[in-house]
């Protein structure tokens, strides 16, 4: 007999915090989706729903545009 183990749920924080839009100047918050090697983290990894999850992903891609954030670390 298999037995399954049953995983906590994952939710999208920025739902549940309602916020309407992600702060692309807001690094400590952007750092949490980040690896430690600078790539973005996937949606099945962090939770967020799809629509905050592309939301997040042109927040960063921002910050790193204008060196908020690194494109890579060594």
């Amino acid at each position: 007999m298999q037995q399954r183990r049953f995983q906590k749920r994952k939710f999208c924080k920025f739902c549940v915090e309602k916020v309407e839009h992600i702060d692309y100047k807001d690094i400590k918050v952007l750092r949490n989706y980040l690896t430690e090697r600078g790539k973005i983290l996937p949606r099945r990894m962090t939770g967020n729903c799809a629509k905050h999850q592309r939301k997040l992903t042109e927040s960063i891609k921002q910050a790193r545009s204008i060196a908020l954030l690194a494109f890579s670390e060594k």
